[in-house]
């Protein structure tokens, strides 16, 4: 006792602070630019300061195909903890092991969850819904095109960007160009989606664009483009104008970002903590209100300003589409754009 009461005295006089609290830290794969800035802010900032011990690290890549690749190369000696991700994507990393199933004993929100933010053949679960959009750069198209026509009017050679397949972009606009040309099932084929983007092609200046389309566009580098409802909305605010924001007459597609959860993940426990908070409805309304992504919690109460400019305000106009089915084809329709589509464009 004397021992340990000399000790304690001799802490105190040097100054010695109590230790801090150790943190675990776990890492979330998902996406960059402005994804990453508005979700940090929004829910990553919030869950770390109400869960000290844990700290969130943030690695950022550009699409779910991308993310994909990462976590295969990892998978026998797993880095990440979790991922955001396309559904459809996340259906293949399913079907490889990669990830462990997100239900009720990670998260009693996943109760909570619509319908269609939960699928039988998917480990993970829906974390936002979202939609694809026609971008122009108003300067240089002053009335923004009311049709994805507008993408292959000669006019515009060498004036359109966006991102190619494998990126759920150009699957998502192939899907929509096949339907607009009376393809009925696109599980089967989109042969007259490929056939469309084969007239589109001759005009894109980059399928790469950097740092994303959206600064492409409002930038003026090239007119027109196509990207996500929720980053064009939030780019738009900041654009002072520049960039438009369309949802054309032929109709668009609904696209579904899941949280997932690594298979043997090296801090397991403190990814499901995490995924928890992510489905609760303060970390979705946070996040919705901070970048327009539609809530997939029922539970989250959206202020009506914020929710009449998401995916909400027009599901009427959304074309009906298996992303889970879609998953196995989707190598197939990659292909078809490889051979096809690319070449048309150099």
């Amino acid at each position: 006792m004397r021992t340990f009461g000399l000790l304690a005295a001799l802490a105190m006089m040097a100054g010695t602070a109590v230790p801090a609290l150790a943190q675990e830290r776990v890492t979330l794969v998902a996406y960059g630019g402005l994804f990453q800035e508005r979700y940090t802010k929004a829910v990553i900032e919030p869950f770390m300061t109400a869960n000290p011990d844990i700290a969130v690290e943030y690695f950022p890549l550009q699409g779910s195909a991308q993310m994909l690749g990462t976590l295969r190369a990892q998978k026998a000696a797993p880095q990440a903890d979790m991922t955001i991700m396309d559904m459809s994507v996340a259906k293949t990393g399913t079907d490889e092991g990669l990830f462990d199933r997100v239900d009720e004993g990670v998260s009693p929100h996943v109760a909570d969850l619509y319908p269609n933010a939960r699928f039988e053949n998917v480990a993970g679960v829906g974390l936002t819904f979202d939609n694809l959009v026609l971008l122009s750069d108003t300067q240089a198209v002053p009335t923004p095109p009311s049709s994805w026509g507008a993408l292959r009017d000669p006019a515009y050679k060498g004036k359109v960007a966006m991102l190619a397949a494998p990126d759920l972009v150009g699957i998502g606009l192939t899907v929509v160009l096949d339907h607009a040309a009376g393809g009925t099932d696109p599980i089967a084929n989109v042969d007259r989606g490929i056939a469309a983007m084969k007239e589109i092609a001759p005009n894109i200046q980059t399928w790469e664009p950097k740092p994303e389309i959206y600064p492409t566009v409002a930038n003026g580098q090239v007119s027109l483009g196509v990207g996500w409802n929720a980053r064009s909305q939030v780019n738009a605010e900041t654009s002072g104008g520049r960039l438009a924001v369309t949802l054309p007459a032929e109709g668009s597609v609904l696209q579904i970002n899941t949280i997932n959860l690594v298979k043997n993940a090296p801090n397991a426990g403190a990814a499901r903590r995490f995924i928890d908070y992510a489905l609760s409805p303060e970390a979705q309304k946070s996040f919705t209100e901070a970048m327009y992504y539609a809530p997939t919690n029922r539970n989250a109460d959206i202020a009506p300003g914020v929710i009449d400019r998401t995916v909400v305000k027009s599901m009427d106009a959304m074309i009906p589409l298996d992303w889970v089915a879609l998953a196995a084809v989707r190598d197939r329709i990659t292909e078809q754009w490889r051979r096809q589509v690319i070449p048309l464009s150099r």
